[in-house]
């Protein structure tokens, strides 16, 4: 046994860790392992979707080989643990990429299946499932279940954002997208308000790909942001990009993220990007990954860990959902620096219990204060409800139980084809098992 925390830092927790290195022996580790079990990669989901306190953990990033590219076609077949940012680098040169990827490219092929993560392109592209083409899929009694969109596409739906719960993922097959490089010719707009972001977002669609935005939430007075739209080029100039990071070495003993903080971070950032706003050509790492440049940034929240809260809300009552949990982070005091706003494109996703729904989603990072924190989220909770709307669970460490049955309507369903082997801490709080 050995402890084993999620990317949320809240606890860490006793698990039996067992690694799947050799393909071949996959089947043998899973099913003859103390069960329940679950898939583990990168453990990046920031609650407890990719923990199973006191059961048994596969690890799957030792299953991180190609199998077969072709750069014909851009069809792309590996083992589930290998992580996006080998796809990436792999694929860019040869002139494809992912079509859809999440914040961070160091999460494994499988993770981003299990959680059907979206990017900054969702309008256009969907999300990560629309271009997943095949999966292998191994449950906790040795059956394997081959399944696609066209093929047992009911257990593709349950697994494609089924949170690791339908089995585990050995092997996928995905559809890349044709680029001419790693270069996006980029702006970056200041917005003074909410209604200049949604007229923003709306009259980028058309003519952008990559739409995201920041929002400062520090104060009730004041809901500016920079919104930022992309495109990818292979004109233009290319300035100089060295792929190099950095690493926080220790976790402070409070959070640097704090009420004195937060205003003057806010501030500064908003600044800097205000400076340097307008267009240019810039690398495509740094623009859908920014905060890879700092590797193991979650310590900066301290020895408490701290909570993401990301909701996403109709689009016909958007507006006021987003205007009214802006209101409650002000008068509770706390807030957000890594606060990012985005719309969804009106399309469905492919996953049973996928989090995307056409709307508007805010994503909010928030230090662990206990009871405090919590007190805010039941305000945040209770307002994403009114609004119908779900939280993300590859993000979730607390959500209700009855929030959680609201908003995702296909969870009945979904329970039909769930692993009896397989279980996890959200699943146990949440599903009952």
């Amino acid at each position: 046994m050995r402890n084993v925390a999620s990317w949320g830092r809240l606890s860490a927790q006793p698990h039996r860790v067992v690694a799947l290195n050799d393909p071949g022996k996959v089947g043998e580790l899973v099913c003859n392992s103390p069960l329940p079990g679950l898939a583990h990669g990168m453990g990046r989901s920031y609650g407890d979707a990719c923990l199973n306190p006191e059961g048994t953990l596969w690890l799957t990033t030792g299953l991180d080989h190609f199998i077969a590219f072709d750069d014909q076609t851009g069809r792309l077949l590996c083992e589930a643990g290998i992580l996006l940012r080998d796809i990436q680098r792999l694929a860019i040169p040869r002139g494809w990429m992912l079509p859809v990827t999440p914040g961070t490219q160091l999460v494994t092929f499988g993770g981003a299946i299990a959680n059907d993560v979206h990017g900054k392109n969702h309008h256009a592209m969907g999300t990560f499932g629309d271009h997943v083409r095949h999966l292998t899929l191994l449950r906790s009694n040795g059956e394997v279940i081959e399944c696609g969109p066209q093929l047992r596409p009911d257990w593709f739906a349950a697994t494609i954002g089924g949170v690791g719960l339908t089995g585990v993922i050995t092997v996928a097959e995905i559809q890349l997208r044709q680029v001419a490089g790693p270069w996006l010719d980029s702006e970056t707009l200041p917005y003074a308000n909410l209604d200049e972001f949604f007229h923003l977002a709306d009259v980028s669609e058309a003519g952008w790909e990559h739409t995201v935005a920041w929002i400062d939430c520090s104060s009730a007075s004041s809901q500016r942001g920079l919104f930022m739209r992309a495109n990818s080029t292979a004109v233009g100039p290319r300035p100089e990009h060295s792929g190099r990071s950095f690493t926080m070495p220790f976790a402070p003993p409070f959070s640097l993220v704090n009420r004195l903080s937060l205003p003057a971070l806010n501030m500064a950032y908003y600044q800097l990007k205000k400076w340097r706003s307008g267009r240019a050509i810039v690398h495509c790492e740094p623009f859908f990954y920014p905060l890879d440049k700092l590797l193991e940034w979650n310590r900066l929240y301290g020895p408490k860990g701290f909570y993401q809260y990301q909701s996403v809300v109709p689009r016909e009552v958007g507006r006021d959902a987003v205007q009214a949990m802006l209101k409650a982070i002000a008068r509770s005091g706390d807030g957000s620096f890594l606060a990012v706003l985005k719309t969804f494109g009106n399309r469905q996703p492919p996953g049973m219990l996928s989090f995307v729904q056409p709307g508007v989603t805010l994503a909010l990072d928030f230090p662990n204060q206990g009871a405090r924190t919590h007190k805010l989220f039941e305000q945040l909770d209770a307002i994403v409800r009114e609004a119908k709307g779900r939280i993300y669970l590859a993000k979730d460490a607390r959500m209700p139980r009855e929030l959680f049955e609201a908003g995702y309507p296909r969870l009945a369903e979904f329970m039909t084809y769930r692993d009896p082997g397989i279980s996890s801490g959200l699943s146990r709080r949440l599903m009952g098992r």
